[in-house]
């Protein structure tokens, strides 16, 4: 496991689209059906990452606690399952079952959606507006595994609220940390 942080592309930038496999229902999802009124929020995760792990929990809280607000929530895998077959399709369906995910698990197999959103670790978070525009990228909250601190979503709860309140999300942002991507 390598330590990476996440790219913190420049804010503004457009959702890129894509059409990828659900891992639950078996059938492709694109951008357009998926995201919300209010913004969507684009995660990279997968399987067997510690980092993933710890947050889960708390990625559940918050997707459920923002969708009821108009967010659209989506996962996506991107990991070689070549190397790592712990993150294939059919081990998505079961993770996302185990976890109770209240948002899809989508299945990027040539990873150039993860490539198209210059992610770079897992969990990678990435919240656009309702104009599908970024305005945040970065980190769940401060809370990493054996660090002690309490999962929150403080970091990506304090964008989603600044979006509901029409006002500007802070600027500040911390990237995430976690496994790297497994480039093919």
């Amino acid at each position: 496991m390598a330590l990476t942080p996440s790219n913190m592309i420049d804010l503004g930038t457009s959702a890129p689209d894509f059409e990828l496999l659900d891992t639950v229902s078996g059938d492709l999802k694109s951008l357009n059906q998926l995201k919300g009124r209010k913004g969507t929020v684009i995660m990279f995760l997968c399987n067997h990452c510690p980092y993933v792990l710890h947050v889960n929990e708390e990625l559940v809280r918050v997707a459920n606690d923002y969708r009821v607000t108009g967010f659209g929530f989506v996962a996506v895998s991107s990991n070689d399952i070549i190397k790592y077959p712990q993150d294939g399709p059919s081990y998505m369906k079961q993770h996302a079952d185990e976890q109770n995910y209240p948002f899809l698990y989508l299945y990027d197999a040539t990873q150039e959606v993860a490539k198209a959103y210059d992610a770079a670790c897992t969990p990678d978070l990435f919240l656009f507006d309702g104009e599908s525009k970024l305005v945040y990228r970065g980190q769940l909250d401060d809370s990493r595994p054996g660090n002690g601190i309490p999962l929150t979503g403080r970091s990506l709860r304090e964008a989603m609220d600044a979006i509901l309140g029409n006002k500007p999300v802070p600027k500040i942002q911390k990237p995430s940390m976690g496994c790297n991507i497994k480039w093919k």
